[in-house]
């Protein structure tokens, strides 16, 4: 069967099946139907979540004894406790970890790609149950694992006909049932009383992974008006899943509304992130290119458990001073071939050349390049953090009860602090959390923020951080009761475009205001070191970058890693006012913030002060393995456009 047919073919079952399972349903309203919140407040409130979490639906969790499902999830996410590997013998966890403090919202973002395999795989009686491939599966382990996942690293993947039958029905089939729990479990925890206590977002991972390069995207929705997921066997290029995305939500006349978050770029090879046309496009066709994804890919993940995509100094395309904080929790290290212009393969492995665009600071200058090419930025990104669990515990972020990402790979502590590895080890973390400003935590409310922005990405602490953005901000600006209502009168927040500027302005003028996470009585938050302003800019045609200390103080803070004592010094909360000396109406431009914490120790050093007399894996004692951490906290960037 032919590519397109199998498509078309695949896309309208599942359609058809989707209509199927929901017949019984009454019509969903136009908009969901929920009581209004009691602490809605135009000037918006700040929610932390995780929107990067996977259950036992993923192929590549349940191979390593995950057993948590969507329902359990979301119960961790609200503060209910949840039982992880190594399984006992009755099939249940052995270890309970429970968050100090319950999240604001989270989505569960199941692998849409082998939904139906996994469920032909574990129910006696389906199609494929009995072939080898799902025995394989069952097995468990790498083994299990690939028996799947292999498909996503190919260009042109193809459903198991073992398990799928000869049209690969029978698991889009299982795939429809699946997704239908996955809504029912995200309706059902999400909260629509007057408390809006907690809300979910649904959603799914869309896992292209063509060469060994991640090209990952979480597809995340407004609402429960969802179609069935788009996944890399039937659209196996990032142009296919953003015209099916279009064509099942955005142009179906649904009320249906649908956004894009790439993730770990750092194991792309230049691919996630990279701009491409249509071959024979012309400007105006590049335009319209440019603008749909623009739309429908408004934020980045700059942070998970597989390392931190912010920035790595030393490589081509852009001149700047080294920035010593581009070393934070760094997946690839030197020594490694540099992409430049082109694209590599092998990242998700760590192998392959590394490029500028595996970078979220790379990317925005190549979006500011294009802006000033065309006219339209392709890559105006936002950015947020979350976990990538493939435990089912959102928000799991703490560095002193880590207890790993992916079941019984790294389920005991020997394991997580084994020699580091593209898999496992002591090169992952526990990854971070989406800080969204919103009038009130419903979903539509959360979702408007992402699509335009005003969020950003933390490491893990819950740093409260504001930004504004504009021309006639006053030098008091810090002290003034009225600066919320002046930063969305005179000027714009994070993730904004800043408005035509004054004639008496000379240059943009930035507000920040960072307050520490206090953490709680049992665990109280580490202080704040210092704010950073960092800048991008193009300078005739050349891209540049520039890093601004702006409060706080450099080097303030330390912390014994043996016993992560620390000495107390450091700010509660910092705010300034800054205008960027080195502005040029001329160029194109983006500022970002950036706030670090003082050090603590990372998960790593907890682990080995709590290990047993005699247990000491040789990591705790590697002078290369870093034993502590400057927790951080990215804010999504302010645009300049010169004036035509």
């Amino acid at each position: 069967m032919r590519r397109s047919q199998r498509v078309r073919g695949a896309a309208a079952l599942a359609a058809s099946l989707l209509v199927a399972a929901c017949a019984d349903r009454a019509p969903a309203p136009p908009v969901e139907q929920r009581e209004p919140c009691a602490d809605g407040s135009a000037l918006r409130n700040l929610y932390f979540g995780d929107l990067h979490v996977h259950t036992a639906y993923s192929f590549d969790a349940h191979v390593f004894d995950v057993r948590a499902t969507p329902v359990d999830a979301y119960r961790f996410a609200r503060g209910e406790p949840l039982a992880l590997p190594p399984l006992g013998p009755d099939g249940r966890g052995t270890q309970e970890l429970r968050l100090d403090r319950p999240l604001d919202f989270a989505a569960v973002t199941d692998h849409s790609e082998f939904l139906g395999e996994v469920e032909s795989c574990l129910v006696p009686g389906s199609t494929g149950y009995d072939e080898p491939a799902c025995a394989a599966f069952r097995a468990g382990g790498g083994a299990g694992q690939a028996v799947f996942g292999v498909q996503t690293t190919s260009p042109d993947p193809e459903r198991d006909a073992t398990v799928c039958g000869p049209d690969g029905n029978a698991c889009l089939v299982q795939a429809s049932a699946v997704w239908r729990r996955t809504i029912d479990a995200a309706n059902d925890a999400y909260d629509r009383t007057s408390r809006c206590s907690f809300t979910t977002l649904v959603g799914y991972e869309y896992t292209a992974n063509t060469g060994g390069s991640s090209q990952h995207r979480n597809v995340l929705f407004a609402s429960d008006r969802v179609p069935p997921p788009t996944t890399y066997v039937e659209q196996p290029t990032s142009e296919g899943l953003w015209r099916e995305l279009r064509a099942t939500c955005l142009d179906a006349g649904t009320g249906c509304d649908v956004l894009a978050i790439p993730h770990n770029p750092n194991q792309s090879n230049g691919r996630l992130l990279r701009v491409e046309y249509a071959p024979g496009s012309t400007l105006d066709e590049q335009r319209a290119q440019a603008a749909a994804r623009a739309a429908i890919e408004p934020l980045v993940e700059i942070f998970q458990h597989k390392g931190e995509s912010e920035c790595l100094s030393g490589l081509s395309g852009a001149l700047g001073d080294a920035d010593e904080a581009c070393g934070f929790e760094k997946l690839r290290t030197p020594p490694f071939d540099d992409c430049g212009d082109g694209v590599g393969a092998g990242g998700t492995g760590n192998g392959g050349c590394v490029s500028r665009r595996d970078y979220v600071r790379g990317a925005l200058l190549e979006g500011l390049a294009e802006d000033a090419r065309l006219g339209v930025n392709p890559l105006p990104l936002g950015v947020v953090a979350s976990t990538d669990t493939h435990n089912g515990t959102p928000g799991a972020v703490d560095e002193r009860t880590f207890l790993g990402h992916r079941g019984s790979v790294d389920d005991m502590a020997d394991e997580r602090l084994a020699s580091e590895g593209a898999r496992s080890g002591t090169t992952f973390n526990p990854g971070g959390l989406a800080a969204v400003w919103a009038e009130e935590n419903t979903r539509e409310a959360i979702f408007a923020a992402l699509a335009r922005r005003e969020v950003y990405g933390t490491s893990g602490p819950r740093i409260a951080l504001r930004v504004f953005a504009g021309w006639s901000f006053g030098a008091d600006a810090c002290s003034d009761p009225g600066l919320l209502q002046a930063g969305y009168d005179l000027g714009v927040p994070m993730g904004g475009v800043l408005p035509t500027r004054d004639d008496a302005a000379s240059a943009p003028v930035i507000v920040v205001s960072a307050l520490r996470d206090a953490g709680t009585a049992a665990r109280p938050g580490a202080r704040l070191e210092r704010v950073q302003i960092v800048k991008g800019w193009l300078d005739g045609g050349i891209a540049r970058e520039r890093v601004y200390d702006v409060a706080g103080q450099a080097g303030v803070g330390r912390v014994d890693a043996a016993t992560c004592a620390t000495d107390g010094a450091g700010f509660d909360e910092l705010c300034t006012v800054w205008r960027d000396p080195d502005f040029d109406p001329a160029q194109h431009a983006f500022w970002y913030v950036r706030v670090l914490e003082v050090p603590t120790c990372r998960w790593n050093a907890w682990a080995c002060r709590d290990a047993a007399d005699g247990a000491r894996p040789a990591s705790c004692d590697d002078p290369a393995v870093p034993k502590t951490i400057r927790e951080r906290a990215w804010s999504s960037p302010v645009f300049y456009r010169p004036e035509p």
